[in-house]
């Protein structure tokens, strides 16, 4: 038996990990439906949009490629361009031997390219430290396992496998509280931030227009990664590109929705280059490695379309085969496993590691259809899936043994449906003779035949079977205007009450809290009066000169504290309870806060301590997320931080938690 069979077998025979990916997908499922219908236009219409985005970027690659990298270099990253995976390792042990002799200690933020390019391993044989700090890879390195899933990493995991690995390998009393195992991780963490030599996490998009890269992530794990330690290295795939902030706000409109079922993440984090001159915190260094390792080879086959995937994970989460096996049964032959597993993965792994490695994957499909209805930004995947097993019977070992023969009862079936599915017409009849039975069997069926397969749109047949990147103009063919932005800001006429009003519920449904006051005198008094309450005579803040005169004076006349943010902290008893900044806009649409890093706006200010104290004036309030992405301020600074509520996660079996890395507490002080 075949080691993909067993592990098939063994993972059918699991049942902590039936229940556990039972509880993601219908879980996730209904998250993304919510999620959907806060759009502000329709689904299709938007992922349609977001379609063609993708293949217009990845139809004149070459040129949007050029502009990043130069724009990249202007803003003062040094970028490395990797051809494949053992030139991508080389290339950061290079750069974490340049910290001096000796292990270094590298904190590390999620990132599925690290995982392709097998990075950890080959610090870890280099003598370095390797901390993962996002909740679920911590968990998965603590058990010596490979993520599950490209999202949730410990989504195979019940509470109590996580209680017994941190009672076995971090020392806590056993507990099955999700809140408790939370706050283990966040001790042991911090101290890796703040200690850390390296810093090194993926990059969601490269924006070519302004240079600048774009991070997401919920637990603040992201931001004390590209912020605290002195030297910053991103690893980003080659094919993950935008043109500009508008493209941006459309593909984080979809991202989030689709992979959490969230608005927006709590930490969208834009950065533009290496700390600047008067900032006390952010890296001295940027580098930015961008890995090939088989995408280009890749845009020249049937299977090109499968490089508009963002990696939201929604393929996974819709994907029947997947629920039932979990990302860790996805082997290549001889038991070789894949980063990528689920209906993307069976596609992108043999298009970019090779058939005669990962050719075994495509055939871990029903042909359902759920992964291309999920899919932000309409990836034909059923087409691209077929597509592949083709090539792989192609690339197939000629050595390779055959399968054993299928009951005899089941060949004549498949016989009769070879026959009826390759007539349309015959195909539809039968579809509809069979329907009240279909009616019955449509969600436990694994036969497309009896649950049907939603057509894929047009566009996307129409772009499989021309492919965009495979068959590129000799000359670059002429942009859609229309693309530069997915939708107009309806809402910036809106009345000042009703911006507040959106802003308000929005952030206080994620758990945030808004103080409004008619004016700054009064912002001050009620920031006093919330320091007083909680006991606190010192806060972290941003420089006098970003703040309101109001509310510097009201500090001062109560004796309160308010020295500027700094990093390191002498230790972490340094850092006190509340921090305080200003912020450059707000988002009606999220909630969110836009805080832009510069000389005496320290990111750490809201960051490091547990409660973010922001003062925002109502008139800055901006309709959405496209609107405060394209603000000048934005691009100018080394590092924008869009926050959208308190720190969370929910990598225990689906927990809500709150606080994990970042702040516990966000609370907006809003005034006119």
């Amino acid at each position: 038996m075949s080691t993909l069979r067993q592990s098939i077998r063994h993972a059918l025979a699991n049942p902590a990990l039936q229940a556990a990916l039972d509880a993601n997908a219908e879980r996730r499922r209904a998250a993304r439906e919510r999620a959907r219908a806060s759009l502000p236009q329709p689904w299709e219409t938007m992922r349609r949009r977001a379609a063609e985005v993708r293949a217009d970027v990845l139809a004149h690659w070459d040129e949007v490629f050029d502009r990043f990298v130069a724009n990249a270099r202007r803003n003062g990253f040094h970028v490395h361009l990797a051809a494949d995976a053992a030139e991508a390792r080389r290339i950061v042990l290079d750069l974490v031997a340049s910290r001096g002799k000796g292990p270094r200690l590298v904190v590390k933020s999620k990132s599925m390219v690290t995982e392709e390019i097998g990075l950890n391993a080959a610090l870890e044989a280099a003598g370095h430290r390797v901390i993962e700090t996002d909740l679920g890879e911590f968990i998965v390195q603590l058990r010596h396992e490979r993520p599950a899933h490209i999202i949730t990493p410990a989504v195979h995991l019940r509470r109590q496998e996580v209680a017994e690995t941190f009672h076995a390998r971090l020392g806590m009393p056993y507990t099955e509280d999700v809140e408790a195992m939370t706050a283990t991780a966040r001790r042991h963490l911090r101290e890796a931030f703040l200690q850390a030599d390296v810093g090194i996490s993926g990059a969601n998009f490269g924006i070519a227009e302004t240079g600048g890269i774009c991070i997401v992530t919920n637990e603040g794990n992201g931001r004390m990664v590209t912020t605290l330690p002195r030297l910053h290295i991103a690893v980003m795939g080659a094919e993950r590109l935008v043109r500009t902030p508008a493209e941006l706000a459309l593909m984080l409109e979809l991202l989030p929705r689709s992979a959490t079922g969230q608005d927006l993440t709590v930490y969208t984090t834009l950065i533009h280059g290496p700390r600047r001159e008067g900032e006390t915190d952010g890296p001295q260094e940027r580098h930015l490695v961008i890995v090939d390792n088989g995408r280009r080879r890749m845009a020249q086959t049937p299977l090109a379309d499968g490089l508009r995937c963002i990696r939201c994970g929604a393929c996974l989460n819709a994907c029947p085969v997947f629920q039932e096996i979990g990302g860790h049964a996805y082997l290549g032959r001889g038991g070789k496993p894949t980063p990528y597993p689920g209906p993307i993965g069976i596609v992108i792994s043999p298009g970019l590691f090779g058939f005669e490695d990962y050719g075994n994957l495509p055939y871990l499909c029903t042909l359902c259809g759920a992964c291309a209805e999920a899919c932000p930004v309409e990836v034909p995947l059923p087409d691209l899936i077929l597509q592949a097993r083709r090539l792989s019977t192609e690339a197939a070992p000629k050595e390779e043994s055959a399968p054993p023969p299928l009951p005899r009862p089941l060949r004549a079936f498949l016989g009769l449906y070879a026959r009826v599915a390759t007539k349309p017409a015959l195909f539809r009849l039968a579809q509809q003779a069979i329907r009240p039975l279909a009616r019955l069997t449509a969600p436990l069926s694994p036969i497309p035949f009896l649950r049907g397969v939603k057509a894929t749109p047009r566009q996307s047949q129409t772009a499989n079977r021309q492919s965009p990147i495979a068959n590129r103009p000799s000359q670059p063919a002429p942009r859609n205007p229309q693309l530069a932005t997915h939708h107009p800001p309806t809402a910036s006429s809106r009345p000042l009450t009703a911006s507040r009003q959106s802003f308000t519920s929005a952030l206080t449904a994620l758990g945030g809290e808004v103080v409004p006051v008619p004016d700054m005198v009064s912002a001050g008094e009620a920031i006093v009066a919330f320091l007083q309450r909680e006991g606190l005579k010192r806060v972290w803040a941003w420089d006098e000169a970003h703040l309101p005169p109001e509310v510097v004076a009201a500090l001062d006349a109560t004796g309160i504290a308010h020295p500027v943010a700094a990093f390191p902290p002498e230790d972490e008893t340094d850092i006190p309870k509340a921090g305080l900044t200003g912020a450059l806009a707000g988002i009606a649409a999220t909630g969110s806060l836009v805080v832009p890093a510069g000389a005496g706006r320290p990111q750490t200010a809201s960051l490091l301590p547990e409660i973010h104290l922001a003062v925002l004036r109502a008139a800055d309030i901006v309709p959405d997320l496209q609107a405060a992405l394209t603000l000048p301020a934005v691009r100018q600074a080394s590092m924008t931080s869009i926050i959208t509520g308190p720190s969370r996660t929910a990598d225990i079996e689906m927990t809500l938690t709150i606080g994990v890395h970042g702040p516990r507490r966000v609370v907006v002080f809003l005034a006119p």
